[in-house]
């Protein structure tokens, strides 16, 4: 089944972008840990997704890719900010994360064995090895497209991109009372999601099309072995 993958590095607009294509009526995971989750979801963004995009094309051939794209001065201290935040938690051998999400974030940060994660030198190597990593697998071919979610008119390359007509499909449930009703973004607009030091606003976002990152299924909640 053709999927939609976001693989654009954390705090690029992963969760901004997620919440957007939810209100077109897709069912999106915003991290995917289990097979389950995979086949469940239209889209999938942020982690595994910025690390195994090639054996995930590999997997679901015909799908699409989407690439994020952020100014530097912008995205350095975002990420310095989430990395400090989650370092204990990622470390390979001690970590409490999902094992698929420390292998992720490992295999583009090397949080491990590099002398200085943090370091904003580092951490913007990562960023351009990252991007020029994906323009190499894509180069000649049609099925990525890249954006920068601040940018005006990237909702609407998203949308003709993955020839989705730009009328919102709310899907929103009646029955909870938080879920962002009162963003009120304007048309053809991305919301302007985990802002700051925040970066729980999927968690906190109800809306019946998110999918569980965890979800089980025939294989319980087994990953992919490439």
């Amino acid at each position: 089944m053709n999927k939609i993958f976001i693989i654009g590095l954390p705090r690029t607009g992963t969760t901004s972008i997620s919440v957007a294509l939810l209100d077109y009526g897709f069912k999106v995971a915003h991290t995917a840990y289990t097979k389950r989750a995979f086949e469940v979801a239209d889209v999938i963004s942020d982690s595994p997704c910025f690390s195994d995009y090639q054996q995930l094309d590999k997997l679901f051939p015909g799908s699409k890719f989407v690439y994020l794209e952020r100014d530097l001065a912008g995205w350095l201290p975002s990420i310095q900010m989430l990395l400090k935040k989650m370092q204990l938690n990622l470390d390979l051998k001690t970590g409490v994360f999902n094992p698929v999400m420390k292998r992720s974030f490992n295999a583009i940060f090397a949080l491990s064995t590099a002398a200085d994660p943090f370091n904003a030198d580092y951490l913007q190597a990562c960023y351009l090895a990252h991007k020029r990593d994906v323009m190499d697998y894509f180069s000649a071919r049609d099925d990525l497209l890249m954006i920068n979610l601040s940018h005006q008119g990237s909702l609407g390359a998203l949308l003709s991109f993955i020839e989705q007509t730009p009328t919102l499909i709310s899907t929103r449930s009646k029955n909870t009372d938080a879920d962002f009703t009162q963003l009120n973004y304007p048309p053809l607009s991305f919301p302007h999601l985990n802002k700051g030091k925040h970066v729980a606003d999927w968690r906190e976002y109800k809306h019946p099309n998110k999918v569980n990152p965890n979800s089980a299924g025939k294989d319980r909640r087994q990953f992919f072995d490439y």
